[in-house]
């Protein structure tokens, strides 16, 4: 079940984060695919807003992964872009501590096999001249998205 939303503002895509923020805890993870410039990096950044971090979030694009904490829960922000072979994606040691914060996977095609079915996966982008998510929610958030 994928259920689309359209996104006309900026306000849209955090109105998308603070509704889907309570649903979130340690050891959630959500993905972000879908074209450069769709909003990806800008919800990341409004979901830190909703979880309380202070911290300015940029997109992790060179560095790959980059923590923030100071808020409810940690968050861990991946950006697997630049990934070639899973085992680059194992070298980071991503398994090792995605239980203990919200985990966000920006380009997570490359990590699919190491995802577990309760992965949040969220598509982002344009049709014409406004943009739009696609929702594939893991099945213990299916009703909120009926």
């Amino acid at each position: 079940m994928t259920t689309r939303i359209d996104l006309h503002s900026e306000q849209d895509t955090i109105d998308l984060a603070y509704y889907l923020g309570p649903m979130l805890k340690p050891g959630s993870i959500i993905t972000l695919a879908g074209e450069l410039g769709s909003g990806k990096t800008f919800f990341v950044k409004a979901l830190g807003a909703f979880l309380g971090i202070s911290e300015q979030i940029v997109s992790p694009s060179f560095i790959l992964f980059k923590e923030y904490h100071g808020g409810r829960f940690p968050l861990y922000h991946l950006d697997l872009y630049r990934l070639k072979k899973e085992e680059e994606l194992l070298e980071l040691g991503i398994l090792d501590f995605i239980e203990t914060g919200i985990t966000v996977i920006e380009w997570p095609e490359i990590a699919e096999n190491y995802l577990p079915y309760q992965t949040l996966r969220l598509y982002f982008g344009f049709d014409n001249d406004h943009r739009f998510v696609e929702i594939n929610p893991a099945d213990e958030l299916k009703q909120f998205f009926t």
